[in-house]
């Protein structure tokens, strides 16, 4: 299984940031000293202070400490029709997946990754009808090798009209598309990227939301556009999801809806 995409600290520094607070006004809110709060964000785990700070940064201070802690990781997924990949991107990693109807064997790929070669062998050893290739958001590490998945541009990709990419075919919030005997429904994620999409798979033995950055296990994405909107689009568009849907993202391990209901330190209303 893949490591969690963030540590503890990452959390605080995205919650901090995003809600505009600097060390001094973090520290001061939380009744804790700011040397105190300095050695926390550099990876002391002092419990004391965490539980201090979280409440004042919108976080689940348990959720922390078990991240502090390495305590937590969601369950292993594996489900027919799902197969994930992971490859480095300079100095980290992204994940593309493939979804396939297991009767008929048409396949679709959302994101590329860096290096979309171990995608195209898949097509071929799961014996897949390579379909459409669906776009989570334009950052470059997830639209990477598109030349490698589409090199005879046979195959239609899609992206969001809110976010679109050259070439390619776009679609607006609510469209759904059919997937042999699947269907794909898209949900607006917006706030890590302009016009994030959620592409929630209906049909395999259980509901699978591909959400590129918008969610990762026990973390979320930077909310580089509006931190108040990768929050507020999260709670309606990924949370409102069956707690057993299978949340594949952009970076790290797959979970699950009840998994990070429970777990992520973002969300403490779901505590």
């Amino acid at each position: 299984m893949l490591p969690l995409e963030d540590l503890f600290t990452d959390v605080i520094n995205k919650a901090q940031r995003g809600l505009g607070l600097s060390d001094e006004a973090l520290a001061q809110q939380a009744s804790v000293s700011f040397a105190a709060l300095r050695a926390v964000k550099d990876g002391e785990v002092d419990e004391a202070v965490i539980t201090q700070i979280a409440p004042v940064l919108n976080l689940h201070a348990a959720s922390l400490i078990a991240m502090a802690r390495k305590d937590w990781q969601p369950q292993p997924v594996e489900i027919e029709g799902l197969l994930q990949f992971n490859t480095p991107f300079e100095d980290y990693s992204v994940n593309a997946y493939i979804v396939y109807d297991p009767d008929t064997k048409v396949a679709a790929a959302f994101d590329t990754g860096a290096d979309a070669s171990a995608m195209m062998k898949a097509f071929v050893e799961h014996g897949l009808t390579r379909g459409s290739i669906f776009i989570t958001h334009t950052h470059p590490d997830h639209i990477a090798d598109l030349a490698t998945l589409c090199p005879d541009e046979i195959a239609p990709v899609f992206s969001c009209k809110m976010e679109p990419w050259p070439g390619t075919e776009t679609f607006n919030y609510g469209a759904m598309f059919a997937l042999g005997g699947l269907e794909i429904e898209t949900r607006p994620t917006t706030g890590h990227s302009r016009g994030g999409v959620t592409y929630v798979i209906h049909g395999l033995e259980k509901p699978v939301a591909i959400v590129g950055d918008a969610l990762f296990a026990s973390s979320m994405g930077g909310g580089m556009v509006s931190f108040a909107e990768a929050l507020k689009t999260n709670r309606e568009q990924i949370f409102s999801l069956p707690e057993d849907t299978i949340i594949c993202p952009g970076h790290g391990p797959m979970t699950t809806v009840g998994e990070e209901k429970a777990h992520n330190p973002f969300y403490p209303e779901f505590k």
